[in-house]
């Protein structure tokens, strides 16, 4: 198991970026694919996610963008002092280049920049915070943003409703003698179809079988689908995280009950109930977005951050641990603290025209 430690570095604020538009799942529209013999009552009933948003022409980065524009003006940053971006996604713009070299160009960051995409998902914000912090704790890097996100899928097909569309931002910064950042990560990749597009990349190519329907947990689906083996994923997912969070705390020396929230992927809300008995904690310290605005991916946590406690979090020192885990098989957790941070109201970005 990797377990990382970054001191000097802080979280200085915090955005995000969602489509204006919202998806129904109690009054769907025919676009929606529910699993056979599930009626979307009951398959509200079992998620938690009444309702997403959605967009036929937003890209992650598009959400990403607005959520970093917003985020850079409320914190007064000047442009030219933002050294590195790092954009976290399975929905990058195209398959080359790496998406956060777009992303400079459009925020309107130096040249000198380091840019880089990580290709996560349900851990990206988890795993994306390790990288960017691992730059800036040598000190020669002062400022960076932490993009993650997913949305718009690489092939049309009906909208799976579980999931929803979202961007982020994290502003990380250098501080001497900021308390830092604490990492417990690890990877199954015996795991590795449970979550899994079956073709697009370089081992299956696409072809013209590639959107043929096929019988998969109830549904018709193609192969440049997502698929997922809900089983599986739900027994990873009630697992593992208690895990994770228990060995960081007993690797770093502290009590995980000490913490003001606890942060974790929005899988689904059974899943993340589950965790937090598991836990043992109070429903209060487990906030969600999930109801509003779905399973979201790398986006999740900082994006159930920005909607359900901002207000809480930004008057006063607040310790966090935050765990995401999924697609891989994949997981982190972190423990950190924050303090005077900047967190914007939600952006909620138009269609393209």
């Amino acid at each position: 198991m990797a377990y990382l430690e970054f001191k000097n570095v802080r979280i200085a604020g915090m955005s995000a970026g969602v489509p204006k538009h919202i998806s129904s799942n109690l009054h769907p529209d025919s676009n929606v694919s529910f699993a056979e013999h599930t009626a979307p009552e009951d398959f509200v009933k079992t998620t938690g996610v009444i309702e997403r948003r959605t967009s036929q022409t937003l890209c992650t980065s598009d959400l990403c963008y607005a959520a970093a524009e917003k985020l850079i003006s409320e914190l007064g940053w000047d442009r030219k002092e933002i050294e590195a971006i790092v954009f976290v996604s399975q929905t990058a713009d195209y398959i080359l280049p790496c998406t956060a070299c777009i992303l400079q160009e459009r925020l309107g960051l130096s040249k000198e920049c380091y840019a880089t995409d990580c290709s996560l998902g349900c851990s990206g914000w988890v795993y994306g915070l390790s990288q960017i912090l691992g730059l800036l704790s040598a000190g020669s890097i002062k400022k960076a943003l932490l993009l993650c996100g997913d949305a718009k899928k690489r092939a049309a097909c009906p909208s799976d409703p579980l999931f929803g569309s979202a961007g982020t931002a994290t502003a990380v910064e250098y501080v001497e003698g900021a308390k830092g950042f604490q990492f417990h990560l690890g990877t199954d990749g015996s795991g590795y179809d449970a979550i899994i597009t079956p073709d697009g990349g370089s081992r299956n190519q696409v072809s013209p079988d590639s959107f043929k329907p096929e019988e998969f947990e109830g549904k018709k689906m193609h192969r440049l689908q997502t698929r997922m083996k809900g089983m599986d994923v739900f027994g990873f997912g009630i697992s593992v995280p208690p895990k994770s969070i228990k060995k960081l705390a007993e690797h770093y020396s502290f009590n995980y009950l000490d913490a003001d929230y606890y942060i974790f992927h929005q899988a689904n809300m059974k899943m993340v109930n589950m965790i937090a008995k598991k836990l043992k904690l109070s429903s209060e310290k487990v906030p969600s977005c999930m109801d509003h605005f779905g399973n979201t991916s790398s986006a999740s946590i900082p994006l159930t951050i920005v909607t359900q406690i901002k207000e809480q979090v930004k008057s006063k020192p607040t310790k966090f641990i935050c765990c995401g885990f999924g697609v891989g098989l994949s997981w982190g957790s972190v423990a950190f603290e924050t303090s005077d941070i900047i967190i914007p109201d939600l952006v909620e970005v138009e269609e393209l025209q």
